[in-house]
């Protein structure tokens, strides 16, 4: 085991500074209980031997700042989990903008927004290797294509890891896939889930409808939140991807698959007001003994950034060992287990057990290639 596992972040927004403030949470309280993830350690690995050693962003009041201070800069608005973070000597980069921004943002309020640095982009293939990053954490806004591809082009030339936390395809698309697994570099991915967030939850009940022989008819879960990713969605053309990677969450839990009519996922409204809390509605309906209908209504609340940070740590401590170990490209149980839209979709308890099996005897092969079916081919 090496000593710190070495983390670069692309967006130091509300998730970034969740899972840095989370890990300076855990690095400092060594006797708490574990809440969130998996294992107290991993691997060998604590929550606390992760080290973030670069970062990259685009709004001037983080860029050039050190990323302890930056993580609380606007229009960062969630939970504050541990205050008094030390002083980081990771100074955070300007990246370049690509699509990372929609055009819409510019209409709103910059303490609710970004405010573009004006900075000429530092050579991030160069920051990566300076900074002897393992692994990059993609936390850009949904509906960065274009920079997706640009940070995953970035980790194929330094042999860094990905895992990426939104819903652009690399990991779920075969061509990626393949490209990483060549150059022999571990991914996850993609679009991460919550601790306990809609997607978990909807996919539990889609599952405990099958279980107990309940037809699900329809179903919607929509979603409000405050924050920038919020806004950022209010832009629709930006959800093609979002809307797919959680419907398919929930559609792969079914024997057989609702029409699109009859299932509704995605983002709904932007709150200002609500900041990082998130709230989801949820609705199920079907059918049971005699085709009698039932009705399941729910409303969740919860801290939108925070609720997947121990998910992250480890996911990150997962790919430091399958680097250790030789793995090479998509790392498949934990993708499903930690990912809304991974290669193949797994019940979270098989997932689980698979990531078990890992941790004491490697990764656990799906079939000894991945077929190009597995990945998914539903976009249209």
């Amino acid at each position: 085991m090496e000593e710190n596992i070495r983390v670069a972040i692309a967006g130091v927004g509300n998730c970034a500074s969740s899972l840095f403030q989370g890990i300076e949470y855990y690095r400092q309280s060594a006797e708490a209980i574990p809440l969130g993830l998996m294992h107290w350690e991993m691997g060998g690995y604590l929550p606390g031997d992760i080290e973030i050693v670069a970062a990259f962003d685009i709004d001037k009041r983080k860029v050039g700042r050190p990323l302890h201070e930056a993580i609380f800069a606007p229009p960062n608005c969630t939970k504050v989990i541990w205050p008094d973070m030390p002083p980081s000597q990771v100074i955070v980069q300007m990246a370049p903008v690509l699509d990372g921004v929609s055009e819409h943002m510019r209409d709103y309020p910059e303490h609710r927004t970004f405010a573009l640095a004006d900075k000429k982009p530092c050579h991030v293939v160069k920051v990566l290797r300076e900074s002897g990053s393992e692994i990059l954490m993609n936390y850009m806004p949904v509906g960065s294509e274009e920079a997706t591809r640009f940070y995953a082009e970035c980790c194929l030339e330094t042999g860094v890891s990905l895992i990426n936390c939104i819903p652009v395809f690399v990991a779920s698309d075969q061509n990626w896939a393949r490209r990483f697994e060549e150059r022999g570099i571990p991914i996850i991915g993609d679009d991460v889930k919550s601790q306990l967030g809609a997607t978990v939850i909807h996919r539990t009940l889609t599952k405990l409808f099958e279980e107990r022989g309940v037809k699900l008819e329809r179903t919607y879960q929509l979603n409000v939140g405050g924050n920038t990713d919020f806004l950022n969605m209010l832009n629709r053309s930006r959800l093609i991807s979002k809307k797919i990677s959680k419907t398919e969450a929930v559609q792969s839990q079914l024997d057989i698959r609702l029409d699109n009519e009859n299932i509704h996922i995605g983002p709904s409204d932007y709150i200002p007001w609500q900041n990082d809390s998130k709230v989801c509605f949820l609705r199920m309906e079907g059918v049971g003994f005699a085709e009698v209908p039932l009705t399941i209504e729910l409303r969740l609340s919860v801290e939108d950034s925070p609720n997947s940070g121990g998910v992250t740590i480890d996911a990150i401590r997962y790919c430091k060992i399958a680097r250790e170990r030789g793995e090479k490209g998509v790392l498949i149980s934990i993708s499903a287990y930690t990912m809304k839209h991974p290669p193949i979709q797994m019940d979270e308890k098989e997932a689980r057990r698979l990531i078990e099996e890992f941790l004491v005897e490697g990764e656990v092969k799906v079939g000894e290639e991945i077929e190009e079916e597995v990945f998914t081919t539903r976009m249209a």
